[in-house]
């Protein structure tokens, strides 16, 4: 039985509404859910990264996935609006807290970067406007190889027309430059209603031209892995220092004089006739 998940559903201060947006996404099947916070810096001077709020503190009881004899499993993760590099800090402290790393370029320059260097899990593709760039194969297959996944939300699409369109437009461009690998379809919704079953998420995907296994692996497969990438990423850095210990004796340490040389006391039977003195060879044989 497959596990799905949507990694992506928006903060809102509002208890009561975070509350419905769990339990809508438990009924819907959805066996873990990442908590969307979205930060976009506004100038270039370094602006402090909200901390996520603990789970307790957003819902009352986590509710029992539709199916299943489990709670629900809640994440928190971090959105970076980049519109210039800086605004993505390599190994801060402001990043712990969270459990995914995205982050949203709005330049093809910021696009290359993200697929390339910066140590993230998620690319998150804008859907509330036509992109001013297109996606090329060359950084696309980089960020596929370290094990990235690219993002397409689709509650833009069903609040409006236009965005829908967008939506569209972006995703279409996007499959076509990774075929399909590594994308990850999340709802991105605000409210209750805008959630979506995975089933109905997985016909969807045939409108920016997913296959029905690509979709599928596109809500379970695909999630899974960047859960696996994020703990890599926040654990794999480390240090590993190893020691040679010896339990011998300093006396057992000294060199012994090399056999079959004729220093010190010749062994019998040491190597081959060939590499043994004529002495030995004389006393081998007499005896």
């Amino acid at each position: 039985m497959s596990v799905f998940m949507d990694l992506n559903v928006t903060f809102s201060p509002d208890k009561q509404n975070m509350q419905q947006l769990i339990d809508m996404a438990a009924h819907l099947g959805f066996s873990t859910v990442a908590v969307n916070y979205t930060f976009e810096p506004a100038t270039k001077k370094k602006q402090a990264i909200p901390a996520p709020k603990p789970i307790d503190e957003l819902i009352d009881q986590l509710p029992i996935v539709q199916g299943r004899s489990r709670p629900i499993r809640v994440l928190n993760r971090l959105t970076l609006v980049m519109s210039e590099l800086s605004h993505f800090r390599p190994n801060p402290t402001e990043y712990t807290g969270y459990d995914l790393l995205a982050v949203q370029p709005m330049t093809e320059k910021l696009f290359h970067a993200a697929c390339t260097q910066l140590d993230v899990d998620i690319i998150s593709v804008s859907v509330t406007e036509k992109l001013p760039f297109l996606f090329k194969r060359a950084p696309v297959n980089v960020a596929l190889a370290r094990g990235l996944a690219f993002e397409v939300s689709f509650a833009s699409a069903i609040r409006d027309a236009t965005l829908r369109r967008y939506t569209i437009a972006n995703a279409v461009s996007l499959m076509e430059a990774c075929k399909g690998k590594n994308v990850l379809l999340s709802s991105g919704a605000e409210k209750p209603l805008e959630l979506r079953g995975p089933y109905d998420i997985i016909n969807l995907c045939s409108l920016i031209g997913l296959s029905d296994s690509d979709a599928k692996r596109s809500v379970s497969c695909v999630c899974r892995s960047l859960l696996l990438h994020a703990e890599t990423r926040k654990t794999a850095s480390g240090v590993i220092f190893t020691q040679k210990t010896c339990s011998t004796s300093p006396s057992q340490q000294e060199a012994a004089p090399p056999r079959g040389t004729g220093e010190g006391t010749p062994c019998r039977g040491d190597g081959p006739a060939a590499k043994r003195l004529k002495s030995q060879l004389t006393e081998d044989s007499q005896t």
